[in-house]
């Protein structure tokens, strides 16, 4: 698909660089938001995160370079979406376990 920025392929996604990027609070928190959606429009998924606009750029770069997030172009903006079904069969139950450590530490 022309519209869908660059990503790593399902067998090509690699668990460090997954952990690296779900390590930072602000990209977990990207992912929790992210989670039971399909495509959205990343204003929406970061509208109550106090971020500047570049930062959150660089943190969507990261998800989406490391595999979590699959990004499409939608004119000038940008929809993201997790790659659940991607990494789960890459590494079975990571993101299941991810989101439910987030959720019983909240």
């Amino acid at each position: 698909m022309d519209d869908m920025l660059e990503q790593p392929a399902t067998g090509d996604i690699d668990m460090l660089e997954v952990l690296k990027a779900l390590a930072d609070p602000v990209r977990l928190l990207i992912v929790q938001n992210l989670a039971g959606t399909e495509y959205v429009n990343c204003s929406i998924v970061s509208e109550e995160l106090e971020v500047h606009k570049s930062t959150l750029s660089h943190h969507y770069k990261v998800l989406r370079e490391s595999g979590v997030t699959s990004t499409l172009k939608n004119g000038r903006g940008r929809d993201i979406r997790l790659r659940r079904e991607d990494l789960d069969a890459r590494f079975p139950g990571l993101l299941t376990g991810v989101l439910a450590g987030t959720k019983a530490a909240q």
